[in-house]
């Protein structure tokens, strides 16, 4: 695959750097799951696969990471935040890719995770929801999984992830792949947060940053507010 014949319309583009500020995963991290890893243990070397393989091809024969992919690092990091094996995720996303036909299983709104296994929301014949087990292909009553996994990640009818919203939805900051090739923007006016942000250092004025960008003043204090939490 060559950047010459791909489409970058529509899925986001982030550069490993882009990536580790949005996640707050460290880009070292970012790339070893994506690339997977050599190791040594004792005389031997050992290779680990990578989790999942970027949507995207080398840009400038760098790493490049789609909006489908950044999502991915997110749930991952959370899931070894619960203290799920890294033997688990792995078993997870090779059943879930079965499952669900797509490299991203993931992100798909039916994935949930209790925090020890993982699992896949399905529904049998008679219409009760149940969770299958991936690792263990057994099946569990539905219970409670963290909500945090899925705040501000907003689905189509058919299920397919289409836009987040990292300080939830009632904050106007949008990342959506179909806008500005999926940086972060406020939602309203389209323009990026980083661009607002960046003025605001330097004018010390919303009202003057949002009248220079034809935005509402509300508008440049979410995108300052937003630039100030990912850098923290």
């Amino acid at each position: 695959m060559t950047t010459n014949t791909y489409s970058f319309i529509g899925i986001g583009i982030y550069t490993l750097a882009e990536a580790s500020r949005l996640t707050g995963v460290s880009s070292p991290r970012i790339r070893r799951w994506i690339k997977g890893y050599s190791f040594k243990s004792g005389e031997d070397v050992h290779s680990s696969p990578p989790v999942w393989r970027s949507q995207l091809p080398l840009i400038d024969q760098k790493i490049a990471l789609s909006f489908l992919d950044l999502i991915e690092v997110r749930f991952v990091d959370a899931f070894l935040e619960y203290g799920v094996s890294w033997k688990t995720i792995r078993l997870a996303a090779q059943r879930a890719k079965e499952m669900y036909q797509q490299d991203h299983p993931f992100v798909t709104k039916d994935f949930k995770t209790d925090g020890r296994n993982i699992f896949a929301e399905v529904v049998r014949d008679s219409g009760e929801k149940l969770l299958l087990d991936l690792v263990k292909s057994q099946y569990a009553f539905e219970r409670v999984i963290s909500p945090s996994l899925y705040k501000g990640l907003e689905f189509s009818e058919a299920g397919d992830l289409t836009r987040w919203w990292p300080m939830g939805k009632r904050h106007s900051v949008v990342i959506d792949p179909q806008r500005a090739f999926g940086k972060p923007i406020v939602s309203k006016e389209g323009v990026p947060t980083s661009v607002l942000a960046k003025a605001f250092r330097i004018e010390k004025s919303a009202e003057r940053v949002a009248s220079w960008y034809e935005v509402s003043v509300p508008s440049v204090r979410a995108a300052v507010q937003f630039e100030e939490k990912i850098a923290a």
